[in-house]
C-alpha cells in the first residue's frame, strides 16, 4: 500500500502526540474508507453521472487543503522550535483523540485519491454484486484500511519515541510537510 498525504500526516501526528491519538486518527481514515465503500456498494453505477463532473474540481480542492495543511504544519514546527530556543519551554496544545478522529475522517473524505479509488469502483459497476458480496466488500474495505492505518500509526509512535528532542520534532514536522506538499502536487501533475 502506498503512503499518501493523509497517511504521512497520520504518521507525523502520531509521532508528535501519542499512540492513542494516532489510533483514533487511523480509525477516522478507516471510517472514511468504509463510508466510501458503502456508498460504492449501495449506490453503484447510479452515482457515475454525478461523480464524473466533480472529480477534477474535488481533486483541486483537496490539493489546496493538503498544501494548506503542509504549510501550516511547517510554520507551526518552525515557531515551536524557535519558541523553545528562546524560552526553553514548549507550550503545544495536545490533540485529543476525538479531534484526531474527526479531523482525519474529514481529511480522508476530501482526499482525492480516496474519492478517485471508490469512484472507479462505482464507475466500474460495483452494482453487479449481490447484497452479501456488498456487505463483505464494505467490511473488508474497513478492516483492510484500519489494519494498514493502525500499522502506520504504530510506526509514527515508534518514530515519536526515537525523535523526542526539539530538533528531531522540527525535522520530522518539516519532512512530513514537504512529503505532504509533494504528494498533493503529484495529484494534479
Amino acid at each position: 500500500m502506498p503512503v499518501g498525504p493523509v497517511g504521512t500526516y497520520l504518521v507525523a501526528l502520531t509521532a508528535r502526540s501519542s499512540w492513542r491519538v494516532g489510533a483514533c486518527a487511523a480509525l477516522g481514515i478507516a471510517s472514511a474508507d468504509g463510508i466510501y465503500a458503502l456508498v460504492a456498494a449501495v449506490a453503484g453505477s447510479a452515482l457515475a453521472p454525478v461523480l464524473e463532473p466533480v472529480v477534477v474540481p474535488l481533486r483541486w480542492a483537496s490539493v489546496v487543503v493538503l498544501l494548506a495543511l503542509a504549510v501550516s504544519g511547517a510554520v507551526r514546527a518552525v515557531r515551536r522550535y524557535r519558541a523553545h530556543r528562546l524560552t526553553g519551554i514548549t507550550q503545544e496544545l495536545p490533540v485529543g483523540a476525538l479531534k484526531a478522529y474527526v479531523g482525519l475522517l474529514g481529511m480522508t473524505l476530501l482526499s482525492p485519491m480516496t474519492v478517485i479509488y471508490f469512484a472507479a469502483l462505482v464507475l466500474g459497476g460495483a452494482n453487479s454484486m449481490t447484497a452479501g458480496e456488498r456487505a463483505v466488500f464494505v467490511a473488508a474495505a474497513f478492516v483492510a484500511s484500519a489494519s494498514w492505518q493502525l500499522l502506520l500509526a504504530g510506526g509514527g509512535a515508534l518514530l515519536g519515541r526515537m525523535l523526542t528532542g526539539h530538533l528531531g520534532r522540527l525535522v520530522t514536522a518539516l519532512g512530513s510537510s514537504v512529503v505532504i506538499a509533494v504528494l498533493a502536487l503529484r495529484l494534479v501533475a
